[in-house]
């Protein structure tokens, strides 16, 4: 798994619900993953002012939860480039009574957020390959899933698991094709 560098979860929930933000965690990231798998530069600046247009408004956000939104690219963007093919997703945790439905919840939130985060950053979604294409097929048909309270919870957290893991698979080969890629030199020999 990748290194979680973040606060926990309800702690992120809390400083955005302290300055009056209507997203949760799980959408943040969701869109901030989007934008950097559709090529946004972190560096650019240009992710501000589309978090403040799709999130408040076009208001801009108070410095404490601008700065966790901060530290949440650069380490998503770290990740995404560091060619170690793990994303770790910030979601609710799966601990509690009513976790799994939370999570699942927090799945769905995020694979929609990465979604519009993706459209915003990438504007050229009909000329993806067909593996790119169907990766956001896949993304779509996930953000409608749900859990059933009837079914057996054990198996829906066991699926849900699996869900989480070809959502993390699909982001990454969304940005392998769409985002920014670091730059390898190309070291020839020098002929004297």
């Amino acid at each position: 798994m990748s290194d979680n560098k973040f606060p926990k979860y309800e702690a992120f929930a809390d400083t955005l619900k302290s300055v009056s933000l209507s997203v949760t965690p799980a959408e943040l990231h969701g869109f901030l993953t989007g934008m950097l798998a559709g090529g946004l530069s972190p560096e650019d600046g240009r992710w501000q002012p589309l978090l403040f247009d799709y999130t408040n408004d076009g208001m801009g956000w108070p410095m404490a939860a601008l700065g966790l939104a901060s530290e949440l690219m650069a380490h998503t963007a770290a990740e995404l480039t560091q060619n170690h093919f793990q994303l770790w997703l910030l979601l609710p945790p799966d601990d509690g009574e009513h976790s799994l439905f939370e999570l699942a919840d927090g799945v769905s939130e995020w694979v929609n957020h990465f979604i519009s985060g993706l459209g915003l950053a990438y504007q050229n979604v009909n000329k993806l390959s067909n593996d790119a294409k169907e990766a956001l097929k896949d993304l779509e048909e996930i953000a409608r899933l749900g859990i059933d309270e009837d079914d057996d919870l054990k198996e829906q957290a066991l699926l849900l698991e699996q869900v989480i893991e070809h959502v993390k698979a699909c982001a990454l080969a969304l940005h392998a094709e769409c985002g920014i890629q670091t730059k390898t030199e190309n070291k020839r020999p020098t002929i004297h």
